[in-house]
């Protein structure tokens, strides 16, 4: 039997959201003059939330504007490792790191699953001593550059369930073999508490809170 603990990040294992930060500080360490696209950011957001762009398509314009179409990974690998020192440095909550450790000491395997670029959850990730991520990828994950482009799904929601479960596949982890943990604030990773044999509510908000109240899922405060 495999044991499995599957974080999400933002706001589970990190007190803040890291997206509009990563790009608000990779504007400011490659290019400060993008930040004049920042409003153009919130109208982004506005689209998303009128229904009329998706979560990954407002992800690739909001790269394009504040980091470019096209980057090249060795420019700015150095800004993204230093990002990771960041979110390690000061947004990163008490509970969770012990939490983790626990996990560990269990003999867990250690996974992050998050809807943010696996970009910059990898390092974020190897910091925290994670053993695998399964997170948004770039179009051009394999090649020396970066494209404001996303492949295959958004790690959200009942995509991260899927991804997930491929990821199970592809490491040849039968279900059946496996007792998952799973720790998450969000709603949206409902389906991923649900597939979990342990699913916990980790600082969740309003509607996640209710939900595991109804499902019987522990609240955890981290």
């Amino acid at each position: 039997m495999q044991r499995i603990a599957i974080y999400d990040m933002d706001r589970t294992i990190t007190v803040r959201g890291t997206y509009a930060a990563f790009l608000t500080h990779m504007a400011l360490s490659l290019a400060p003059w993008r930040l004049i696209f920042l409003p153009l950011t919130g109208f982004i957001m506005l689209g998303y939330i009128l229904g009329l762009v998706d979560r990954g398509r407002a992800k690739e314009l909001n790269q394009a504007l504040l980091i470019g179409r096209r980057v090249s990974r060795e420019k700015i690998r150095p800004v993204v490792e230093g990002y990771a020192d960041k979110v390690l440095a000061q947004n990163v909550r008490a509970g969770a790191l012990a939490q983790i450790a626990q996990d560990r000491a269990a003999g867990c395997r250690l996974v992050i699953a998050s809807a943010s670029f696996r970009l910059y959850v990898e390092p974020i990730a190897a910091r925290l001593g994670f053993d695998d991520v399964i997170a948004t990828d770039h179009f051009s994950q394999d090649v020396d550059y970066i494209r404001a482009r996303i492949a295959g799904e958004n790690c959200y929601d009942v995509a991260k369930l899927r991804m997930i479960e491929a990821w199970m596949a592809q490491e040849g982890i039968e279900r059946t073999n496996a007792h998952v943990r799973a720790y998450s604030d969000h709603v949206t990773d409902a389906p991923l508490l649900g597939f979990a044999d342990e699913g916990h509510a980790a600082n969740p908000h309003r509607a996640l809170a209710v939900m595991a109240a109804e499902k019987g899922w522990p609240i955890l405060h981290w």
